[in-house]
């Protein structure tokens, strides 16, 4: 199947040499000078690629993208521009583009570009249809980690699920997975086939919490113009996930004690008892524990709460699963925004291992997104990481991290990289890698692309690096 591609660009050389070079591939070819036009051919055409330049007259490329994605969510969008920066790539990835490409460009980086969006498309679909079989399903073996701490946690987790009825406390930092491993004892329990409910306790004020926990009767409040069943009553016979249990009220505290002690509770403004079957998994980041000794939770509630008690670790706890999650991370990002990374560069590995993560894994699955993104190549490189973990690897990192970054000055008096050898004073990492970028340009007669084959590097990767380095 040969491709239909639709060109907004207002350079008419520009759109004209393009347009020219992907019908002599065979593409079937539209072309518009600006958005507005643009989005009428693609309207009428439907292509599967759309090339969308920056800088249009009257409507933006970023405006052009969002528009083309609101009509057909499974479009690739190929954004060029000349005036490349960071900003503006992660802005056009999120308003939907695929790929991002900065003029001027060559025709090969087009049909390198247009071969993967090829194959994307080709498997697309099976991919689309393996999303929405497991999007609900989270088993244990959707939890990712092989360090001996998550595997014993996994271990426990899936004896406890086959209780049914236990009530269970999740401990843990922010972003360590607690909702993961709620859905996971509900899905591999006995009350599978009937609901699984979640709620933010700390997402509401207090009156509304009650509403939708407990549910209300007409006429309850003054905006109560009806009866509404609540998250209790909507689980009949499955699992209430409660969020951030350390932030609801003492009067909330001691009805949810009611329903853990007695199996039933009343709707708001209600008088009949309502019996329920559900089993309550609680969660939070918070030391429960001091918040009893400090009268702010009760303790009849805390004990009944922590029948069975897991504490999942901080990611910093368990670094050797940072690996795993990240290539976890790299294929569902992949599939996301059409890109189609297969390594990754072991200094990145060993700069996402030093990081002390104080996100935990919902930080790292931030940084892979932003990462993945940001990489123009099939390798996942340092470049495309957040400046303070790129910072471990720099010089007079302050080691607020949990493992300091590496030396970035080597001390041997007479080592020599390649032609070059190091004073007795040392020199910084930094300084070498841009010597050695120079010495590439220079035996290359400044052929970037021969440079970047010298040096092992994605052409995209040197010009990020000349550009770092100014040269």
């Amino acid at each position: 199947m040969k491709l239909k591609i639709l060109i907004i660009e207002d350079e008419k050389l520009i759109r004209w040499s393009l347009e020219k070079h992907l019908i002599s591939k065979d593409y079937k070819v539209f072309a518009a000078d600006s958005g507005e036009e643009g989005i009428k051919l693609f309207e009428t055409h439907h292509p599967q690629v759309v090339f969308v330049d920056y800088k249009l007259p009257g409507m933006l490329g970023l405006e052009a993208i969002l528009k083309i994605k609101a009509a057909d969510e499974d479009v690739s969008i190929v954004f060029m521009t000349a005036y490349g920066s960071i900003d503006t790539a992660v802005k056009a990835m999120k308003a939907g583009a695929s790929e991002y490409i900065n003029k001027p460009f060559s025709f090969e980086e087009i049909d390198v570009i247009l071969d993967n969006i090829q194959k994307k498309i080709e498997i697309n679909k099976e991919i689309q249809v393996l999303r929405r079989q497991q999007k609900d399903i989270i088993t244990f073996d959707h939890i990712i980690g092989d360090s001996p701490v998550i595997r014993q946690i996994i271990q426990v987790s899936k004896k406890i699920a086959r209780t049914n009825t236990t009530t269970i406390l999740l401990l843990g930092e922010s972003g360590t997975g607690k909702d993961l491993f709620a859905r996971a004892i509900h899905n591999e329990s006995g009350r599978n086939d009937k609901p699984f409910v979640t709620i933010n306790c700390s997402s509401l004020p207090d009156s509304l919490l009650e509403s939708e926990l407990f549910g209300h009767e007409k006429g309850a409040f003054t905006d109560a113009r009806q009866l509404k069943k609540g998250l209790f009553e909507i689980a009949e016979g499955g699992t209430v996930f409660l969020d951030e249990i350390g932030e609801i009220n003492q009067a909330t505290q001691i009805k949810l004690l009611g329903v853990l002690e007695n199996k039933q509770f009343r709707r708001l403004g209600g008088t009949v008892n309502i019996p329920v079957d559900i089993r309550i998994i609680a969660a939070t980041n918070k030391d429960l524990k001091k918040a009893v000794d400090e009268k702010v939770f009760r303790e009849d509630l805390y004990y009944r709460l922590k029948v069975f008690q897991i504490s999942i670790p901080a990611l910093r706890e368990h670094k050797e699963d940072v690996a795993l999650l990240s290539d976890y991370f790299i294929k569902y990002y992949n599939i996301q925004f059409q890109k189609n990374i297969s390594n990754i560069q072991p200094e990145v590995n060993e700069l996402l291992t030093q990081y002390n993560w104080p996100g935990n894994i919902r930080e790292l699955r931030n940084v892979i997104e932003r990462a993945v993104i940001l990489e123009n190549t099939n390798i996942l490189q340092v470049e495309s990481l957040p400046g303070e973990i790129i910072s471990l690897n720099k010089p007079g990192d302050n080691g607020a991290h949990d493992k300091p970054a590496q030396d970035a000055v080597i001390p041997e008096s007479r080592l020599s990289i390649g032609a070059f050898e190091l004073p007795d004073e040392g020199i910084s990492l930094f300084d070498i890698e841009k010597q050695i970028i120079k010495k590439a340009l220079k035996n290359s007669d400044f052929n970037q692309t021969k440079a970047s084959k010298l040096l092992r590097i994605s052409r995209d990767t040197l010009r990020y690096k000349l550009k770092k380095y100014n040269l």
